[in-house]
């Protein structure tokens, strides 16, 4: 009894500590872009939390910040693109002037029939505690297109985070 106790509190204390925050950010692939190329599109992103930024009241209070989960989605007037059309995307953050950039995400081979939503495979190799530091993150997504776009489309990146209170990542695992 005392065990499952102490387990439950356990489970317990894990939620209570961990935080989660979206960034997001829109991205444009060009009607110019040709299938089979890579193409770069790089935009700020942003957060609703922004208690985490250097000017943030929390900056210091975290620890262990890594991508929970990430989406590409279809958005504004095109918001009926297939994201079929292209083929793989890689999406990496960084400072704002594009140093200290990190992969957090990819999708190889996507399927030609995905919709206008996908989830991407997230990269967790690294912690991104010093980016969400930053007054300014930047975001910026590689792509290949399967097939030739007639129509600039945008595309809605959503990156889900998730942190610890500064010193209890290793008390939770």
């Amino acid at each position: 009894m005392l065990i499952s106790v102490v387990f439950s509190a356990c489970g317990t204390m894990e939620s209570i500590v961990k935080s989660s925050f979206p960034y997001t950010t829109d991205v444009m692939i060009t009607k110019t872009s040709m299938p089979g190329k890579e193409y770069s599109s790089v935009n700020e992103a942003s957060s609703l939390d922004q208690s985490f930024r250097k000017s943030g009241n929390n900056a210091d209070k975290i620890d262990a910040v890594h991508i929970i989960s990430a989406q590409l989605r279809a958005a504004g007037r095109n918001a009926d693109y297939n994201i079929g059309q292209l083929s793989s995307v890689q999406i990496y953050m960084s400072k704002a002037n594009g140093k200290d950039e990190v992969m957090v995400a990819s999708q190889k081979n996507i399927n030609p029939a995905t919709g206008n939503t996908m989830l991407l495979d997230i990269d967790n190799s690294h912690f991104l505690d010093e980016l969400v530091r930053e007054p300014s993150v930047s975001v910026r997504v590689k792509y290949k297109l399967r097939n030739k776009t007639s129509k600039d489309v945008n595309l809605r990146v959503i990156l889900n985070m998730a942190a610890y209170p500064k010193g209890n990542y290793l008390a939770v695992q």
